[in-house]
């Protein structure tokens, strides 16, 4: 294995831009956090998916985040995430991309050749019995038959990111970061799973920085949180706590941290993760996904003119694609149909109606979270306008900046960091 020579900073962001254009917007934010003291790491995200639907290449996404850096003189380190890749489409990635979220999703649950759980539990007395980790209340419980059904769970899922990290660590040679990516499954990992877990992947030679697990709740696209942030709030402590036991223990990087993914707009779980985050003194990263879309949305409608009429247009196609659009994330989005304007009456719609539907502001009785998540996975709608779409983000530049900026800055980082507005 080589050794990593990148290092993620304590606090980053993951920062989806879909159409590659709002990279100087999404870094001004983290430039605004660092002016007030805060420096957070900006990660630029584009999935395969994303890729695909879009008909763009990595290499555009680098050429953004380059510029947009050049641009503002930003100093710090920043990254490209090829996010959620296994073997089969890593590839487009390798040459422009310098962090990687290998996802191993397909293969949680299906069992471990039966030696290999043997030979694992066998490395690892450790795990059973009363395991105490410091920061959680109680011990934990466990016998060998827990450890071995939890190998059988994980082990297959944690040796494939050992061949995929494998495979771009022969390309990249240590110059890369590596995120595992564990939270498309049925359910929230217990801190024994996790813990299991961790030793399972220092046992493949994987140099993680950011593991994500999943937590309690629906994580859905582009809306707030949904469930029990009391028992969230539990659940990132134990998660935090088993992060730090396996670090000392199994000689992971020192700057492990977790990761949230869909982490965007949940704002019911920003004041208990920064809660954790300083009780720990722990680092966090978080992916803001698809939400610069939806402020180019806002930002079009804002501009009023072309481009809100531009704006209306891509809600109608939406809602004459919905089936289509909504079918892939069907696991991440909860949408009321019945709750959902009419193309007809969006087209009436003032710029403010517009934007005071699609704005995630809680507080406006006139926000409507399901306009909202069927936009955010519209983009496919603004993809096949081609130039006309990028040619309005263009002529509507000061606004739709504007709002990407507000939004990453005032609703994400201030309360998830603790920068000052």
């Amino acid at each position: 294995m080589n050794t990593p020579t990148l290092s993620l900073g304590k606090f980053s962001l993951g920062m989806g831009d879909r159409f590659a254009h709002q990279a100087r917007a999404q870094l001004r934010a983290c430039q605004l956090a660092l002016e007030h003291g805060v420096e957070i790491t900006p990660v630029w995200n584009k999935s395969n998916r994303e890729h695909n639907i879009i008909g763009s290449e990595p290499a555009a996404t680098r050429i953004a985040a380059d510029a947009a850096v050049k641009a503002l003189g930003w100093t710090i380190p920043h990254f490209l995430d090829a996010d959620h890749i296994g073997l089969k489409t890593v590839d487009r990635f390798i040459s422009v991309s310098d962090f990687f979220t290998i996802d191993v999703a397909d293969f949680i649950a299906k069992p471990a050749a039966p030696e290999t759980v043997t030979v694992f539990a066998d490395r690892h007395p450790e795990l059973v019995g009363a395991l105490a980790i410091a920061g959680i209340a109680e011990p934990f419980s466990t016998q060998r038959a827990d450890i071995e059904r939890i190998a059988g769970k994980y082990l297959l899922a944690v040796q494939e990111a050992g061949k995929v990290h494998r495979y771009i660590d022969a390309a990249k040679k240590g110059r890369y970061i590596p995120e595992i990516s564990m939270d498309e499954t049925d359910s929230p990992q217990t801190p024994p799973e996790l813990l299991v877990i961790l030793a399972a992947i220092a046992d493949e030679g994987i140099p993680i920085q950011t593991i994500a697990p999943k937590f309690t709740g629906r994580f859905n696209k582009g809306v707030d949180y949904v469930g029990d942030v009391a028992q969230f709030e539990r659940e990132f402590n134990d998660d935090l706590c088993v992060i730090a036991h396996a670090v000392k223990h199994y000689g992971l990087p020192e700057n492990l941290k977790l990761s949230v993914h869909s982490g965007s707009d949940k704002f019911s779980i920003y004041a208990p993760i920064r809660r954790s985050l300083a009780k720990h003194n722990a680092g966090v990263h978080v992916k803001t996904a698809g939400t610069t879309w939806l402020e180019e949305c806002i930002g079009l409608a804002e501009a009023n003119g072309a481009g809100l009429v531009l704006a209306k247009e891509i809600y109608a196609q939406a809602m004459s694609h919905i089936d289509e659009l909504c079918a892939p994330y069907a696991t991440v989005i909860d949408i009321d149909r019945s709750k959902l304007p009419s193309a007809s009456v969006v087209q009436n719609w003032t710029s403010e109606q517009y934007v005071s539907a699609l704005r995630h502001d809680q507080r406006n009785p006139a926000f409507n979270a399901n306009v909202r998540q069927l936009l955010h996975v519209g983009f496919k709608v603004a993809a096949k306008m081609g130039t006309r779409y990028l040619d309005q983000l263009d002529a509507c530049e000061a606004t739709v900046a504007r709002n990407v900026t507000g939004n990453l800055y005032e609703r994400h980082i201030v309360p998830l960091f603790g920068a000052k507005l």
